[in-house]
């Protein structure tokens, strides 16, 4: 028998300020890539793995600054998540 917990969150203005930084940037993240893996492939039919993205990741940090103010580990899930969809 498995045993489940419902809890309803009150966020704060500011806790929803920094929840929804961080559901854009994880957007961001998973639609740039998406984006970079279709055009991969459609020019050389080889796919971008997790490892790849991931470093391109870090460049992609440097580039646009707005994405240091996120977690990282969210930001590394996205792309997790794009490589099992």
């Amino acid at each position: 028998m498995h045993k489940a917990y419902k809890f309803r969150l009150y966020p704060t203005k500011e806790q929803q300020g920094v929840i929804n930084k961080i559901i854009g940037s994880c957007r961001y993240v998973y639609n740039y890539f998406l984006h970079k893996k279709s055009e991969t492939y459609k020019a050389s039919k080889k796919t971008l793995t997790y490892n790849q993205c991931a470093a391109d990741l870090k460049e992609l940090k440097q580039e646009l600054t707005w994405l240091k103010d996120v977690d990282s580990v969210a930001l590394q899930q996205s792309l997790r998540d794009l490589e099992t969809s």
